[in-house]
């Protein structure tokens, strides 16, 4: 049998998301279970992947069964396209496997023309509907499917209604549309240059390759990136039988959560408008009303609603984002999924839906995004100064946490001002998916119009970031980059504070506070925690990063940089002097003065760390990073080394090297200065010692790392400095303390000779920044400037310093822990990039069979979860 790309509602179940998409397959589940959808079908995933592949053209094959699908429709509704008795009108939608909200495109009242309207008028006895759903369609037909830009319209509405001087779309006449329709129309024909189409079937086919186009615009192509959302899986289309909001008072559309998505609370929050279309309230148009509202406006279809959304609940076990429409009282369903949320509020629901037997608590750990626990760790703004600070507005709170920035206007200020180091609040009227990049730029984002489930709103909560909307008191100069809000004028550059927790808006910069974490999170990290295999530590330079990584439940360091700790105006001039030395002795004696400076810094971080393991790394830039450029350092170094500025100068140029990345770095200095490495073997063990004698409850077991290792016979050389300054300072201790020294896997070839490697090596920490630029062949910090060449290409779907490569880099670090273990069965592995915070990396790395990972503080807790999630699925 050929493929079959197409499938009426009745024909779907939830469990073809993968074909239907999210949409289709709710949709299709939502019939099953008998609930009001108007019927409908959808066209799958495989047909957007196949328009692709014929150069985005939809086949004839796919073309003939979408018209069969439209004749079974008709069968369905007792409704046909284009008919003059009882003509049947759709929407088309886009519907992928993973929710991307207003990321693509959709099309109302699709199967409309001056005819149709005609006959809608007269059988309905309402012809300003019916001519507003005309001017409707002809907008969103051009924007979406033929791509005139949606402002043009809104100009000629806002020129007719201050001709007729009204404030609202609905004061508007059936004549008024009328009128409108026909300057859409000359609007459509001036900029494309052909009559707006009048066939359905022409209409159909358009707004179908237009959701296909969809998949690959430029918010849609970010969206993916920023959730690992593969752009291979295409997007399906649902064709759906129209119901209509706006035919009169009696009707109505809304947006609904079957729990609070800002705090998880268990009652139904949403909003509806009367007498419009779902779009309106999306968008953001028209501010809403609450859903409890609707009870006293339409009683039977909220009671209907209501009983809709508990079936909705318990069918799911998971909190529901429904779209739905009353039309002449009666209630429809037009979309179910599971809302998005903020991560506060998925803690609550989880915790609540166990607490209620709805789930278990693997189910629970399972349901939460990891990465979304980041926001829930940064700061909030400062209790005291708040209660100081005048509020001078208010408005809805959208997305919490607490943001404050420089005002700008548009999402291209946002990025390039972010891009120059300056924190920004994104000010607009209302935000548009094209205005994603900027919102990720920006600290917060406020707006002028738009309800709790308009775009800004959503986006802003699906990416943690705070969000004020609505907030109508602001008259908004765009143009010239100002606006005005309680009697004081704004402009670009001013300081505003705005809080997403409350809704609050404050002039000027207020301060912020660290955060405080509540029972929810410490529950669902404790269940996470008993699921779990790989241990989280984090990679932490000085005691109060590692202080900060404990709280959040790191298990040890699995990287501490002891470059960092040279950089403080006390120790540069003895790291500077070292490297200016013209013999062994002025080293050693350079070194003896930043020894008990390291020894003072591993004791504070032991300390912080109470006995959890600690993998210090051995010295690793090039040394050219530590000498000064200043002029008046310059003489300050010749003066001290009693050296001539020249002769300086001469020693600092020798330093250069064309591609310090590859250059004299890592295991290359203690190989040509062992001196280095004996100083700093020094410091990490009596550090160790001191912690060891003070807390003799403690076991401490120093892991020394050295980096950069692509030779075995380099790791045995500094091995041999290390081990006999150790064992020395130990037995002289009167000590039988132990101590691991383990590599840093970051070059291919330590990789492919991981076997050899691991004779000599207690442990391998991947270096998997270091190893993805090596393996890749390109810097991480130049490789910026062509990435965004290689997405929009389609050559890599996201950044690979920030998602490992599993596919090449992973390669190389499944064969090395094979190899390794092979050789050496005591190996502890571990990782140390920052992919070690990355969920989809923290999969792979517990299914390579490391032993931790390590990444910063704050993606700690993501680690902790990713990878009781990884146990997780690994049982299935």
């Amino acid at each position: 049998m050929s493929k079959k790309y197409v499938y009426l509602f009745s024909e779907g179940n939830a469990n073809m998301r993968e074909l239907l998409g999210g949409k289709g397959a709710n949709l299709a589940e939502m019939t099953n279970i008998g609930l009001p959808v108007p019927q409908g079908f959808t066209i799958t995933t495989e047909a957007c992947t196949q328009y692709y592949e014929d150069g985005q053209k939809i086949n004839d094959g796919i073309q003939a069964e979408i018209m069969e699908y439209i004749t079974k429709l008709e069968g369905i509704t007792g409704k046909k396209f284009g008919d003059l008795e009882n003509p049947l009108l759709v929407s088309v939608r886009s519907g992928a496997r993973a929710s991307m909200p207003g990321m693509m495109d959709t099309i109302l009242n699709l199967g409309l023309n001056e005819d149709v309207v005609d006959v809608l008028a007269k059988k309905s006895g309402n012809p300003r509907w019916a001519w507003d759903c005309y001017r409707r369609f002809i907008q969103m037909y051009s924007d979406v499917v033929m791509e005139v830009g949606k402002k043009y319209f809104e100009q000629l509405i806002d020129q007719m209604k201050e001709a007729r001087g009204v404030t609202q779309d609905v004061e508007l006449t059936a004549d008024d549309l009328k009128e409108l329709a026909g300057q859409f129309k000359a609007e459509y024909k001036s900029k494309i240059g052909a009559d707006f189409p009048t066939d359905p079937k022409e209409q159909l086919m358009g707004a179908i390759k237009a959701v296909f186009r969809s998949w690959d615009n430029p918010r849609a192509n970010v969206y993916r990136r920023d959730n690992d959302i593969p752009y291979s899986w295409g997007t399906a289309v649902n064709v759906q039988s129209m119901a209509f909001g706006n035919m009169g008072d009696n009707c109505g559309t809304g947006v609904a959560f079957t729990r609070n998505p800002a705090t998880g609370e268990k009652k139904l929050f949403g909003e509806f408008l009367t007498n419009a279309q779902g779009e309106d309230v999306v968008a953001g148009i028209r501010t809403p009303m609450p859903i409890s509202e609707m009870s006293e406006k339409f009683p039977e279809a909220f009671a209907q609603f209501e009983k809709v959304c508990k079936i909705l609940e318990d069918h799911y076990h998971d909190m529901q984002d429904m779209e739905f429409t009353v039309e002449n009282g009666k209630l429809y369903m037009l979309q179910t999924r599971n809302g998005k949320r903020t991560p506060a509020a998925a803690l609550k629901i989880a915790c609540d839906l166990v607490d209620e037997g709805m789930i278990d608590e693997k189910q629970a750990v399972a349901m939460i995004d990891p990465r979304t626990l980041d926001t829930l760790l940064h700061p909030q703004f400062d209790g005291e100064v708040l209660k100081k600070t005048p509020v001078i507005g208010s408005a809805l709170a959208a997305s919490p946490g607490a943001a404050c920035g420089k005002v700008v206007f548009s999402a291209e200020d946002a990025k390039a001002w972010a891009e120059r180091g300056e924190k920004v609040v994104l000010v607009r009227l209302e935000t548009s998916p094209e205005d994603i990049e900027g919102m990720k730029a920006a600290q917060g984002i406020l707006t002028v119009r738009g309800g709790m489930t308009s775009h800004a709103a959503v986006v802003a909560r699906g990416m943690g970031k705070c969000c004020v909307s609505g907030c109508g008191a602001i008259k908004m100069d765009e143009e010239n980059k100002q606006f005005e809000l309680s009697g004081k004028t704004f402009h670009e550059g001013d300081w505003l504070s705005i809080d997403g927790s409350t809704g609050k808006i404050y002039d000027g910069a207020i301060p912020t506070v660290d955060a405080s974490i509540g029972g929810e999170f410490g529950r669902v990290m404790g269940w996470a925690d008993q699921y779990r295999r790989l241990k989280v530590r984090t990679n932490a330079d000085t005691p109060h990063d590692a202080a900060q990584a404990r709280k959040f439940g790191a298990e040890g360091i699995g990287l501490c940089r002891t470059e960092h700790m040279f950089f403080d105006a006390d120790r540069i001039p003895a790291i500077r002097r070292m490297i200016c030395s013209d013999t062994v002795e002025q080293r050693e004696a350079a070194l003896a003065v930043l020894e008990p400076m390291q020894q003072s810094d591993f004791e504070g971080i032991y300390e912080a760390m109470e006995g959890l393991p600690v993998t210090i790394r051995f010295l690793d830039p090039p040394l050219h990073e530590f000498v000064p450029t200043e002029e008046a350092d310059i003489e300050l170094l010749a003066k001290d080394m009693g050296k001539s500025v020249a002769e300086i100068k001469a020693i600092i140029a020798g330093l250069h090297e064309f591609n310090p990345m590859m250059g004299h770095r890592g295991c290359r200095l203690a190989v040509t200065y062992p001196e280095i490495a004996a100083m700093q073997t020094r410091a990490v063990i009596k550090a160790a010692l001191n912690v060891q004698a003070k807390h003799p409850e403690w076991t401490m077991v120093p892991e020394i790392m050295i980096p950069l290792v692509g030779e075995v016979k380099e790791l045995a050389y500094v091995k041999k400095v290390v081990v006999e300054t150790a064992d020395a300072i130990i037995k002289e201790a009167g000590s039988n303390m132990k101590y691991l020294v383990g590599t840093m896997i970051e070059i291919p070839r330590a990789a492919l000779t991981a076997d050899e490697i691991a004779k000599q090596a207690d442990f391998f920490s991947f270096g998997t920044n270091d190893l993805t630029q090596m393996t890749f062949g390109f810097s991480r910090d130049d490789a910026g400037k062509f990435l965004d060449a290689y997405y929009d290409k389609k050559i890599y779907e996201n950044d690979p310093f920030a998602k490992l490569d599993q596919t090449g880099v992973g390669k190389l670090v499944d064969m090395a822990c094979k190899m390794g273990r092979a050789t050496n069965p005591e190996l502890h592995l571990g990782v140390c990039g920052e992919h070690g915070g990355d969920p989809s990396s923290v999969e792979f790395f517990h299914r390579t069979g490391l032993d931790y990972v390590s990444c910063s503080p704050f993606r700690v807790p993501i680690a902790r979860l990713a990878a009781a999630q990884a146990a997780i699925k690994d049982e299935k």
